[in-house]
């Protein structure tokens, strides 16, 4: 294979990965990269960086997918040559002596360049397992277990001082920047050892199995707490996104249909030809929205999250009422006033201000649901659409579903949304699919889907 031809193989799969995470990458961009990639060369591989995700990235969020992909397709090299597989990896006392020695001069020097090198030569020596060609492999926590890095903090930090290169740094401030230099090592290590995975099982396959997903495709019930803080931030740009497309609908919908009546009336002066169609004067109404959400458990970061899109969205809808709960009912309207929810807090305010347990902590719809259609019916009415936010676990009591059919009665329109994959409805504790004969329930997982369902379900 010519270099031409390997730049061109590693800038495709590059596009294709990011596409398979969701980055919306079209024809004219990719040409643009090439274009990039051309009159950047591959010289300095942070200037290529920065050029390729300079033509092909839309949003800050993507930046984090495009950073594992790109270490994946464009490696700072191949690193040591191989000789049928990995070396154990066992490395010996002085030779991790001797690392650790010049990883500490380079970390005290801040030389970059250098430690990356020593990221390449730590795996090469550290990070090996296996013997046989179906189970050799690389991994980045051996090598920094055997190396620990993180204990090189004092020696680094004296190392500076001694230098005199401490100048304008506080002992607090000193050692904060010794332990991202240390951070930085780590996750170069990380970067290599997945690289050199990728070289040997496929980068394709690596890129679409090992590299995180953007923060609006991580799912809700597995998402972490730094993954919820990112996703939370994405809160009003969605807003706004979702606002745009439903007042666009709004305003085709006020045209409303065709008037058969008038429109034939009108074609005798054209000899029975339809030129003008009439159309009905319709005056929409702004809806009614309810929101019920389970705030227990895991299932809270996915109600939390919702809850602040709604109210973001707030201008939509003549009227919002939101009711949190886990085995009892309250409304919690006046948490979410616009402008002074605290997405951080959020979760925290509710529970400390609402009444959501009873004489158990567990959440238990069948009570919940029971306990809303008998104190909270009057907020339910034919303007109204309801939406549930749970995933439908019962903790095996009774699912109660002569309380949905007298909230059906009441709402104009009754959706459910389940954070789990739809597979998984209906094991264990599961009633998703009791509530799915009686409920639209839509499978919700991840901010994208929501987007996508709330544009396409809320009423006009």
């Amino acid at each position: 294979m010519t270099a031409a031809t390997e730049v061109t193989a590693r800038l495709t799969g590059l596009v294709a990965a990011l596409r398979a995470h969701g980055v919306r990458i079209g024809t004219g961009e990719t040409v643009d990269a090439a274009q990039a990639a051309t009159a950047l060369g591959f010289a300095d591989r942070a200037l290529l960086r920065e050029g390729l995700a300079a033509t092909l990235l839309h949003s800050a969020d993507q930046r984090r997918v495009f950073d594992t992909v790109f270490d994946l397709y464009f490696p700072y090299g191949v690193g040591a040559p191989e000789t049928g597989g990995p070396d154990s990896g066992s490395g010996t006392a002085a030779d991790r002596d001797d690392l650790r020695d010049r990883l500490a001069a380079a970390l005290a020097d801040n030389d970059e360049a250098m430690t990356a090198r020593l990221a390449i030569e730590a795996v090469d020596g550290l990070g090996g397992y296996g013997s046989s060609p179906g189970a050799d492999g690389w991994s980045a926590y051996q090598t920094l277990e055997r190396l620990r890095p993180q204990t090189l903090l004092a020696r680094v930090r004296d190392d500076v001082r001694s230098r005199g290169g401490a100048a304008g740094f506080t002992d607090r401030l000193l050692e904060d920047e010794v332990r991202r230099r240390i951070e930085a090592f780590r996750a170069l290590v990380a970067v290599e050892a997945r690289r050199r995975v990728a070289e040997r099982r496929g980068r394709d396959e690596i890129a679409r199995r090992a590299v995180a997903p953007t923060a609006d495709r991580v799912d809700f019930l597995y998402a972490g707490r730094d993954r919820l803080a990112e996703l939370r931030r994405t809160v009003h740009p969605l807003a706004r996104k979702l606002a745009t497309r439903l007042a666009a609908r709004r305003r085709r919908a006020s045209r409303g249909a065709i008037d058969l009546r008038r429109t034939l009336r009108g074609s005798l002066s054209t000899g029975g030809v339809p030129m003008r169609p009439v159309l009905r004067r319709r005056r929409p109404a702004r809806p009614e929205l309810v929101l019920l959400c389970d705030v227990s458990g895991s299932v809270s970061g996915f109600s939390d999250f919702t809850m602040l899109l709604v109210q973001a969205l707030h201008d939509q809808f003549s009227k919002v009422r939101v009711f949190a709960f886990v085995n009892r009912v309250d409304e919690i309207t006046g948490l979410l006033r616009h402008g002074s929810a605290d997405p951080e807090g959020l979760g925290a305010l509710i529970r400390a201000e609402a009444t959501l347990t009873g004489w158990h902590g567990s959440s238990d719809y069948g009570t919940a649901l029971g306990e809303f259609a008998e104190r909270y019916g009057a907020a339910v009415g034919p303007r109204t659409t309801v939406f549930v936010l749970g995933d439908a676990r019962t903790n095996m009591g009774d699912p109660n579903l002569p309380a949905v059919r007298r909230i059906l009665g009441r709402a104009r329109r009754v959706h459910w949304l389940n954070p789990e994959p739809r597979p998984q409805w209906g094991t264990g504790d599961s009633a998703a699919l009791d509530y799915a004969e009686l409920v639209a329930m839509h499978e919700c997982r991840n901010a994208h889907q929501l987007g996508a369902l709330i544009s396409r379900i809320l009423p006009v």
